[in-house]
């Protein structure tokens, strides 16, 4: 089955987020003040797998080996069949 996949990448709580500061202090300089800005990296595509447990197991792989760094992302899959 054919499986579209979605992937959210974010850094995890405590790390350091230059481009969120810099979003921050450009809002700021434009008079909006938001505070706890967050960056997510979502990366989409389409797998092919037996059941949506395996496409799961693919996908939380390939995020382990290449799409981040577990030491410093939190990542999100959701999957939906199509």
């Amino acid at each position: 089955m054919n499986y579209a996949i979605e992937v959210k990448i974010s850094l995890k709580k405590g790390m350091l987020n230059p481009e969120a500061s810099t979003i921050e202090k450009s809002l700021g300089l434009l008079n909006y003040h938001v505070t706890d800005t967050q960056t997510i990296d979502i990366i989409k595509f389409n797998l092919d797998a037996e059941s949506e447990d395996e496409a799961q197991r693919e996908v939380d792989e390939m995020c382990q080996k290449l799409l981040c760094n577990p030491v410093i992302h939190d990542y999100e899959i959701i999957i939906s069949g199509e």
